[in-house]
Parts: structure tokens; C-alpha cells; sequence
């Protein structure tokens, strides 16, 4: 299952911790297809994606978040990895 689809169903922590695991090892057999594949860009992309998250959400027709879920946190996480 792609990573972005995965984080559709994360609802625990336990579910987070396996979401960062996939995370990883997509990491090291992908890294070519990331758009931020170094801690620094990661980072960097991470911040700018929760500064600019609202949007998403709304763009996707999604409620916006009023407190992170792990499912959000998950989000955050998968955009970063390509979020420019």
C-alpha cells in the first residue's frame, strides 16, 4: 500500500510508530523519488507544510484540525517528504 493511502487509517500511536517504519524503509529503497531525502529538507518541508496545512484540508474537502490526531501527525510527516 503507497504511504499516502496508509495514512488514511492511522488512528493509534502504534499505527503512527508502523506509519514512520514504512517511512523509513521507503526512505532507503526510494530515496530518489523524495523530494526532501536529508533531515535539513525534511525539516525545513515540514514546517512549511504545517504552516500551510489548512489548506490542504481544505483543498481536499477535509475538515481542518483543531488539535493534531496521529492521523495529522501522520499527514505532516508524509508531505514532508516531498512538500517543496
Amino acid at each position: 500500500m503507497e504511504l499516502s493511502e496508509r495514512v488514511k487509517g492511522i488512528a493509534s500511536k502504534e499505527e503512527l510508530a508502523d506509519f514512520v517504519a514504512a517511512l523509513s524503509q521507503d526512505l532507503e529503497q526510494n530515496r530518489v523519488q523524495w523530494e526532501n531525502p536529508t533531515l535539513e529538507r525534511f525539516l525545513v518541508a515540514m514546517e512549511s507544510w504545517i504552516r500551510s496545512m489548512d489548506n490542504f484540508y481544505r483543498n481536499t474537502g477535509q475538515d481542518i484540525p483543531v488539535a493534531p490526531s496521529w492521523r495529522t501527525l501522520a499527514d505532516i510527516l508524509c508531505a514532508a517528504r516531498i512538500y517543496e
